[in-house]
C-alpha cells in the first residue's frame, strides 16, 4: 500500500475559481506493475484506481483540477500525449503548471474540503461496487472496498486519514446488505431474487427516482467480477473512466441483456432478473426525463468477462451487444460504446471543460465541382463509373477515439487520399480535445460524417411505435432534436452507417426525422440499395474490410454489379490512412481500376441523389 502522507500538497482549492493555480497530477502506472496472481496486490489495484477516479470525479466538477496518468501502456503514453498537446502554445492548459502529487495520502489531503466521507461497497456482492460510484457522485463521497485487514486502504483512510464512513452497502459486521431475499433494505420492494440486482434496485429507489442522480448520464461499467479475471490490460477495469459519470452524479450498472439465462457472475438468480432490472433502470431514467432527453451511456458489454459464449454464456459476443443496443434504444438511451480491447479512458472530467466553439464548419463538393471532375456532364447526368466511398470506423466511443486518434490521424498519408471520418459528434462530451483536433488539422481531403447511428450509436427503429421491450411512446422526435443540436454544432449533413441490427426496419417516420438532420445522405443495413427519402439520398452499407488492403480490394472488386453509374460504401476499423491508400491503388491497378472512382462519402451522395434525380424525375417517398 502506498504511504499516507498528512500534509497536503499545495494549497486546498475551492470548487469555484482555479484561474492561476496549476493543475494536479496523480500517477497510476504503478498498479501496472502489481502483480494479480497476488490477491491483495490484485485489490490493491481496483482500491486505489476506484478511489482516485472518484476523487478525479468530485474535484473536476467545476473546473480541471487533477489529471492522471493511466492509459496507454506502463508509461500512460496516451494521457501524456493528450496533456502535452493541451499544453502546446496557444492550447487550453498552456498556462496552467503541473504539480505531481506523489501519493494518495497526499491526494487526500489536498483535496479534503471536497470529500464528504466515504461509501463503502461490499465485495461479496460486486454490483455495490458500481452502486457505490453511483452515491459517491451524489453524495460527494469516496468509493472504498470495505476491507478491515491491517493494510487495506479502508483501514488506512479511516484509521489513519479519520475520513468517516458515510453510506454502507453492506452491514456494519461486514456481512451482506443485499441478500437476494425478503424486502431490499430501506424500500417497500420485494427482493428480485438476486443480490446482484436487488442493489441496483435499491439505488434507483434511492438516487435515480428521486431524482437526485443524473438520469441523462449512466455508466455500464464492470464491477469487482474482474476480480475473477483480471488478466489482459490493468485499465481495461474501465474504472478510469467512471471520473466523468461520477462528475455529472451518473447512474452505474452492470447487467446482462438477454432474458434466456441466468450470468456467470450470479447464476442462481431467476432467469431474466439481469435483463428485467436493466429495463427497471432505464425506465426510472426514462421517467425523470419525461421522455424529451436522450441518455448518454458509457461503456459496453464486459464480453470477455460475462454474458457471452466467451464466458461461457449461450450467445455470442455479437447479438449480445445487438441486443443491448435494442433494449437501450427502446428506452431513449445511446451508447458511447467503450468496447474491449481499448475500453479504457482517462481524464474525461477533465475534457468536459474543454471550451468548444458554436459551429466547426466544414467544407463540402458542390454540383460545380463533380462537374469540373468530370464526374457530371453538362446536361446533368453522372458519368458512369462504380463509386466507392469508406466509411473510417468505429468511432462511437469516446474511448476508442481517445486510445487510437494519435496514431491513426498522424499517418503521414493522411491528406493523400479522400476519408470520411465517422467520428461521432457526442465524442465531444468526453473527449472534445480530440474532436477539435481534428478539426483544426484536417486536410482538404478529410470529410466528417456522423457515426453509429447518428448522434450515439442506438437502433433508431426501436425509436418508433411500436416499441419492443419498453412500449414507450416514440423516440423519434427527442432524436431528431439531439441529432440537430449536434450536427448542427459539427456541420455534419451526413450519417454513414445507421446500425438496424436486430430492431425493424425505419419507417416513414425515423426517415423524416434523418432527412431533417442528415439531409445530404445515410447508410443503413435494412434499406434499398439506393433511393431518396424526401430529398435524402441513401445506400445501404455494403461491407465490413477486415483484411489486408490487397485482400480488402479483392472483397470489393467481388462486390461490384455490372451496371453504372454505381455507388458503393465500405466501411473500415481503425485503418490508418496508409492502409486506405493501399486499398485504393490495388483497386486502381485492377482490371476494373479504369472504372473505380474513389470519393469522399459528400460527393458519393450528392452523385447518387443527382443521378436519382436525373434518372426518375421525382422523389422516391
Amino acid at each position: 500500500m502506498l504511504p499516507i502522507i498528512l500534509c497536503a500538497v499545495g494549497a486546498t482549492l475551492g470548487q469555484a475559481d482555479v484561474e492561476g493555480a496549476p493543475l494536479y497530477t496523480f500517477d497510476l502506472t504503478y498498479t501496472t506493475r502489481l502483480n494479480r496472481e497476488d490477491p491483495r496486490e490484485m485489490r490493491r489495484i481496483w482500491d486505489e484506481t476506484h478511489l482516485v477516479a472518484s476523487l478525479q470525479g468530485l474535484v473536476n466538477r467545476e473546473a480541471p483540477r487533477l489529471y492522471v496518468f493511466a492509459v496507454g501502456g506502463d508509461d500512460a503514453g496516451t494521457d501524456r500525449f493528450w496533456l502535452e498537446h493541451l499544453r502546446s502554445e496557444g492550447e487550453w492548459l498552456h498556462e496552467r503548471a503541473l504539480e505531481p502529487v506523489p501519493t494518495i495520502g497526499a491526494l487526500i489531503a489536498l483535496f479534503r474540503d471536497d470529500i464528504r466521507g466515504l461509501v463503502l461497497y461490499d465485495e461479496q456482492v460486486p454490483s455495490t461496487s458500481n452502486v457505490a460510484s453511483t452515491v459517491a457522485g451524489v453524495e460527494d463521497l469516496l468509493c472504498v472496498r470495505y476491507d478491515p485487514a491491517p493494510d487495506s486502504l479502508y483501514t488506512q483512510l479511516t484509521q489513519t486519514e479519520g475520513l468517516e464512513p458515510v453510506v454502507w452497502l453492506l452491514n456494519r459486521d461486514g456481512s451482506p446488505m443485499f441478500t437476494g431475499e425478503g424486502v431490499i433494505p430501506d424500500t417497500a420492494l420485494p427482493s428480485s431474487g438476486s443480490a446482484k440486482c436487488d442493489a441496483y434496485l435499491w439505488a434507483v429507489e434511492h438516487y435515480l427516482k428521486t431524482g437526485r442522480c443524473n438520469a441523462a448520464k449512466m455508466g455500464y461499467y464492470l464491477d469487482t467480477f474482474w476480480f475473477q479475471k483480471s488478466s489482459g490490460y490493468v485499465f481495461n477495469h474501465t474504472l478510469t473512466n467512471h471520473d466523468y459519470f461520477i462528475s455529472h452524479r451518473g447512474f452505474f450498472f452492470d447487467l446482462a441483456p438477454f432474458d434466456d439465462e441466468a450470468p456467470n457472475d450470479d447464476p442462481g438468480q431467476p432467469i431474466g432478473t439481469d435483463a428485467r432490472t436493466m429495463q427497471a433502470i432505464l425506465r426510472a431514467a426514462w421517467e425523470q426525463l419525461e421522455g424529451k432527453e436522450m441518455i448518454h451511456v458509457g461503456g459496453f458489454v464486459p464480453w470477455d468477462t460475462k454474458y457471452t459464449s466467451v464466458a461461457g454464456g449461450g450467445h455470442e459476443p455479437v447479438p449480445v451487444e445487438w441486443r443491448y443496443a435494442e433494449i437501450l434504444s427502446s428506452y431513449n438511451a445511446y451508447m458511447d460504446a467503450d468496447a474491449l480491447g481499448m475500453s479504457a479512458m482517462a481524464n474525461a472530467s477533465v475534457y468536459r471543460h474543454y471550451p468548444l466553439k458554436e459551429r466547426y464548419p466544414q467544407s463540402r463538393p458542390t454540383i460545380a465541382d463533380l462537374k469540373a471532375r468530370g464526374l457530371i456532364d453538362a446536361d446533368g447526368r453522372v458519368a458512369p463509373k462504380r463509386y466507392i466511398t469508406i466509411y473510417v470506423g468505429d468511432y462511437d466511443s469516446a474511448a476508442w477515439l481517445y486510445q487510437m486518434l494519435p496514431g491513426i490521424w498522424n499517418d503521414p498519408d493522411r491528406g493523400s487520399v479522400p476519408l470520411g471520418w465517422a467520428f461521432n459528434p457526442t465524442l465531444a462530451q468526453r473527449f472534445a480535445p480530440g474532436m477539435v483536433y481534428t478539426r483544426n488539422t484536417a486536410s482538404e481531403l478529410d470529410y466528417f460524417m456522423a457515426g453509429d447511428s447518428g448522434a450515439g450509436y442506438i437502433n433508431p427503429g426501436h425509436l418508433q411505435e411500436p416499441r419492443a421491450f419498453s412500449g414507450l411512446p416514440s423516440g423519434v422526435d427527442t432524436w431528431r432534436r439531439h441529432c440537430e443540436k449536434w450536427f448542427r454544432q459539427w456541420d455534419l449533413g451526413v450519417t454513414g452507417f445507421i446500425i438496424d441490427g436486430y430492431a425493424p426496419p425505419m419507417g416513414p417516420e425515423t426517415l423524416d426525422a434523418y432527412a431533417a438532420f442528415s439531409p445530404e445522405g445515410i447508410a443503413a443495413q435494412k434499406i434499398e440499395p439506393l433511393g431518396l427519402h424526401k430529398g435524402m439520398p441513401y445506400v445501404r452499407m455494403d461491407y465490413d474490410l477486415t483484411r489486408s488492403p490487397e485482400e480488402s480490394a479483392e472483397t470489393v472488386l467481388h462486390r461490384l454489379g455490372e451496371d453504372t453509374p454505381e455507388f458503393k460504401i465500405f466501411r473500415t476499423i481503425l485503418w490508418k490512412p496508409s492502409g486506405h491508400k493501399a486499398l485504393f491503388e490495388a483497386l486502381k491497378a485492377s482490371d476494373r481500376g479504369e472504372d473505380i472512382e474513389i470519393v469522399d462519402p459528400y460527393s458519393l451522395f450528392l452523385l447518387a441523389k443527382q443521378h436519382l434525380t436525373q434518372t426518375d424525375g421525382d422523389e422516391e417517398e
